[in-house]
């Protein structure tokens, strides 16, 4: 069938990875302004303090959005920059507003979309100070948080995500500590925390709906986990799903049903009760409608998957299959399984019956500056085709709203630092200057095509 006439192409960045700016203007501080200056916390010492310096680079970069063909650019509010403290009560910070102002007319004056997140990871500091997430009033500082920039914004931005991965934030913030805020809390706490985060998201879609200026869509974008079957058989496919979405371990904050069935079919998934056992937060009646707030397009963040078949001894469950000796994968070292953008909009289409959005996908390579002074990424355009051949299939049997490729541009990769090259634009850290690499080009031929030259 191929993509429909109003598929929307785009690329996807977040504010600490891009912005810079650390500083500037009245903005305060956040969680990764504070732990990227603890040594040995990111790789080599780095931080995001100017990265590609968007803050101040906007209109170069839109600029090359729109020769690249971009329909839609999905970016993050830095919630710092807009509340300083990030308590609404403390007051807004007009300079930083005026900035994702700016920002959103440069992207419709170039005829680009925005898609704009909430919150991506870069939590304030001073509410962090407070308690973060653990605090039972963190839902309602996310929800004044997330006023302002409806209240400023929606007469323009018609599309919303609230919270970006979720799973990362919560894990890897504060289960692993390997991004910040850093801590490391047993599990009685993190479910505290995962109470929190979808209460702050469910009054997000009720905040963005009763105030906003344009008729919206909103979605979420989590780390959404995809599992391939071995084969085609039924058994293979119901070995997938329970590998997606069976919560069969205590490590359940990973899993996609703890996250995804409250969020969209206002239930949370068998088993998560068992499992976190005493641990398990106080939820109402009442925090699960708001919770369970309509949403208009399901958001997969996905790049590798596993291949999984059935149990030979015929019980529920399934077995990983080993990988391949010498198995294809991208310089962070993540395989490369393309038909995770067929399974995946096939499997969570069939159980959470929302239009697909895929809002990041994408690889990390060994880019640099040739000779010529171009930047040739080969791998790079050969994983785009194999992924996209795959999302494209889909098609056939599952609404695609779009695709949105990670990264716009070579960015600060949290704990990596800038050791990963994630953009189909490169980045110069030293002068700041970015070149279109071979990918930028293939990339704006598929979107000329809508996918015909794939």
């Amino acid at each position: 069938m191929g993509f429909s006439k109003d598929f929307v192409w785009g690329c996807a960045t977040a504010s600490y990875q891009v912005e810079g700016g650390y500083l500037d203007d009245g903005k305060g501080l956040n969680v990764w302004d504070i732990c990227s200056h603890v040594p040995g916390f990111v790789r080599d010492g780095n931080n995001g303090d100017v990265t590609c310096d968007q803050y101040h680079k906007f209109k170069e970069d839109v600029k090359l959005m729109k020769e690249i063909g971009l329909k839609s650019y999905r970016f993050s509010v830095n919630w710092a920059r807009v509340l300083p403290t990030g308590d609404v009560k403390d007051g807004i910070n007009e300079a930083g507003l005026q900035y994702y102002s700016d920002l959103v007319d440069e992207l419709l004056a170039n005829g680009i979309e925005p898609y704009l997140t909430v919150f991506h990871w870069d939590y304030p500091n001073e509410l962090f100070k407070r308690g973060g997430w653990l605090n039972p009033e963190s839902p309602k500082w996310f929800e004044n948080y997330t006023k302002v920039l409806v209240d400023r914004l929606s007469d323009r931005v018609t599309h919303w995500m609230t919270l970006n991965e979720p799973q990362c934030f919560v894990n890897l913030g504060h289960d692993t500590g390997v991004h910040a805020p850093g801590l490391k809390l047993p599990m009685v706490y993190l479910m505290e925390i995962y109470r929190n985060v979808l209460l702050a998201h469910g009054h997000a879609c009720i905040t963005i709906r009763k105030y906003t200026k344009k008729p919206c869509e909103i979605g979420f974008a989590p780390v959404a986990g995809v599992d391939i079957p071995y084969t085609d058989s039924k058994e293979d496919i119901e070995a997938a799903k329970f590998s997606m979405f069976a919560i069969d371990s205590p490590d359940m904050l990973w899993k996609n049903s703890i996250w995804m069935d409250p969020i969209v079919l206002g239930k949370f998934p068998e088993g998560a009760k068992e499992y976190a056992g005493e641990c398990w937060p106080n939820f109402t009646d009442e925090d699960l409608k708001i919770i369970h707030q309509p949403l208009d397009f399901f958001g997969m963040n996905s790049y590798q998957g596993n291949t999984v078949k059935h149990r030979e001894d015929g019980k529920p469950g399934f077995e990983v299959l080993k990988r391949e000796d010498g198995y294809d994968h991208t310089a962070i070292r993540w395989p490369i399984t393309p038909k995770i953008l067929y399974w995946g909009p096939v499997l969570f289409y069939e159980r959470y019956k929302l239009p697909i959005l895929v809002t990041e996908n994408g690889m990390s390579n060994y880019d640099l500056v040739s000779e010529d002074g171009c930047v040739h990424d080969p791998q790079r355009i050969e994983f785009l085709k194999r992924y996209l051949r795959e999302f494209k299939k889909a098609s056939d049997v599952v609404p695609l709203k779009g695709y949105t490729q990670w990264s716009f541009m070579d960015n600060f990769e949290w704990a990596e630092g800038y050791n990963e090259r994630f953009g189909i634009v490169y980045t110069d850290y030293v002068t700041g200057n970015r070149i279109l690499k071979d990918s930028a080009k293939f990339y704006a031929e598929v979107i000329k095509t809508n996918g015909e030259n794939l």
